[in-house]
């Protein structure tokens, strides 16, 4: 058996106009986007179940896995909850759940939903959740204290939210790749044309406290090998920012420092660091024990 259907595919008039998502959701859709999504939650995945080791046991819980695009934290959501419990994961994009479904369908991760939902008008019901967990969602699309009282609607009394955003510091090539940096930096500015921030994890103490959450911090790199295959994360980037980067330095301009990026990364010896992960988590306090007492 595989994962539960997928629902909200009748409720089609609740998704918004498709020109106004294509606005809002950066690189949502694009076969390029699914490719790197699949790619990044795998390379994720072990700080992901890290951080979940220092939980407490999740079994029989309920969490969702807010915009999981291709995959996001549904295997190793699955595998804390056990099969007592449930895991629901959402993404706006039909394009994205569709490649998720399969992924649940060939893993047999019987205990996960997928559904069509907005974060920012989401149908999913009011402190539903045990655990709600948002991975790289602040730096696409920006609007912070939208994004925090849609996760905090969805919490249970106790309940803990975890939040991860990238900080750039780190994202660096050995030998030197000076093209590749430059890319990084039209990358960088992409995001904040279209409201976002790709260092956002900066920020995400500050949200936390902001909802009254003592959080736990952790930040994780990834050191690549000569060939890795997320050392392409640049072009993959560059491949769904197109429009954005052009309208910042020109499309032949982009197609040079590709050509030049592609140069660099073909170097056998040349390996890199990836963007840190910043890992926030923290449990909501419970204000219906302090008005009881």
């Amino acid at each position: 058996m595989g994962c539960r259907r997928e629902t909200g595919e009748a409720a089609g008039d609740a998704y918004r106009d498709e020109e106004t998502l294509t606005a809002e959701y950066l690189m949502a859709g694009q076969a390029s986007e699914l490719e790197r999504l699949q790619l990044q939650s795998r390379v994720w995945e072990p700080s992901g179940r890290a951080l979940l080791a220092r939980l407490p046991s999740g079994t029989g819980l309920r969490a969702v896995d807010v915009g999981c695009g291709a995959l996001g934290w549904l295997r190793i959501l699955s595998e804390w909850v056990g099969p007592s419990g449930s895991v629901v994961g959402t993404d706006i994009s039909r394009e994205m759940l569709a490649p998720a479904r399969s992924f649940a369908d060939a893993e047999s991760l019987t205990n996960v939903e997928l559904v069509g939902d907005d974060l920012f008008s989401s149908a999913l019901p009011a402190g539903s959740f045990d655990l709600v967990h948002a991975r790289f969602e602040l730096a696409p699309i920006g609007r912070a204290p939208a994004q925090l009282a849609s996760h905090r609607r969805l919490i249970r009394p106790t309940g803990w939210l975890v939040l991860e955003e990238p900080d750039t510091a780190s994202w660096r090539f050995n030998p030197p790749a000076p093209a590749a940096q430059r890319l990084i930096g039209l990358i960088i500015d992409a995001f904040r044309t279209g409201g976002g921030d790709l260092d956002a994890g900066r920020s995400l103490r500050e949200h936390l406290v902001g909802l009254g959450i003592d959080p736990m911090l952790n930040a994780h790199v990834q050191a690549l090998p000569p060939g890795h295959p997320y050392l392409r994360l640049p072009l993959q980037f560059a491949t769904s920012l197109a429009p954005r980067i052009e309208a910042i330095v020109g499309s032949e301009t982009l197609a040079s420092l590709r050509a030049d990026v592609e140069a660099e990364l073909a170097d056998p010896q040349r390996w890199g660091t990836t963007f840190t992960v910043i890992q926030a988590w923290g449990q909501l306090p419970d204000r219906t024990a302090g008005a009881a007492s």
